[in-house]
């Protein structure tokens, strides 16, 4: 199928793209690999798409004052490539399994934010790390906690006429460990389960965990009830097992056609198992 027609704007600055996509009937493009499918699928549509994909201002990965800043139309094999990136492994390790290389080529963090897939894998992992989006307008500039973004199936804090221009993770402290750990579909790529880990071991004890899981219900969440479990708890398979066991936290598993919800339930648990213990064990080695 082909989408039905629209304008297309490349705009030269931040500025100018901003003034065009104050128009209510303008979308911004970057890597274009979900928002494309969409609309020639004629599941989406759009007036007036503006290319913001090729704006310096929206590119580039820098790290001081313990913040990893990631411009928004950063493609995923950029961040990759980009040294100070390292300071956040658990970003490499999310996006070397992203999709195929086409996608990673093509796809951008942002993007893949402010769409916000209920099953995509760079969400759970901006969560656990925590930090800011910068987000800007005709208004100017404004940032929103990471935690208050993802407000449902691609639906986020953003409004009409906003553009994401940065991601402003926090970088783990010394004696952090992180992992993330998911089952893929292999015909897509996409998590069935996706856990991201960031914990704090100091001596023989937990000191500080967060978890977030995606491809579970309405999409991407901080599994609260079994950060809470891990706090000042001993390191022990007794620990984690008890974590893994609060991570739906009474949430319901969306049905699924490719497996059965109580099959579904059973993967959230054992990957949430194995990626706190790997982050565990990271931080261990620290």
């Amino acid at each position: 199928m082909y989408p039905e027609q629209f304008e297309y704007s490349r705009p030269a600055s931040l500025n100018e793209a901003v003034h065009l996509l104050a128009d209510h009937s303008t979308k911004p493009l970057a890597g274009g690999q979900s928002l494309i499918p969409l609309l020639k699928l004629r599941l989406a549509s759009v007036s007036h798409l503006i290319d913001v994909g090729r704006l310096p201002e929206l590119h580039g990965v820098r790290h001081a004052g313990g913040k990893l800043r990631v411009g928004a139309a950063t493609t995923y094999a950029e961040l990759l490539d980009q040294p100070a990136a390292k300071v956040c492994p658990i970003l490499q390790e999310c996006i070397r399994d992203i999709a195929d290389t086409q996608v990673r080529n093509r796809g951008t963090v942002g993007g893949s934010l402010a769409h916000n897939d209920p099953a995509a894998d760079l969400p759970p992992v901006a969560l656990a790390l925590g930090g800011e989006l910068v987000i800007s307008s005709v208004a100017g500039s404004r940032t929103i906690p990471i935690e208050d973004f993802f407000l449902g199936p691609f639906v986020t804090a953003m409004e009409p006429g906003e553009l994401l221009t940065d991601l402003v993770l926090n970088v783990p402290v010394h004696g952090a460990g992180t992992a993330y750990s998911k089952l893929r579909d292999q015909a897509s790529g996409y998590p069935i389960v996706g856990v991201a880990s960031v914990l704090r071991v100091e001596g023989k004890r937990i000191s500080g965990a967060r978890i977030a899981i995606t491809g579970v219900g309405n999409g991407t969440y901080r599994a609260t009830l079994a950060e809470e479990s891990l706090q000042n708890a001993l390191v022990s398979d007794t620990a984690i097992e008890r974590a893994a066991g609060l991570a739906l936290e009474g949430r319901q598993v969306a049905w699924d056609a490719r497996l059965p919800s109580d099959y579904h339930a059973c993967m959230v648990r054992l990957f949430v198992r194995r990626s706190v213990a790997e982050a565990v064990a990271r931080a261990q080695t620290c």
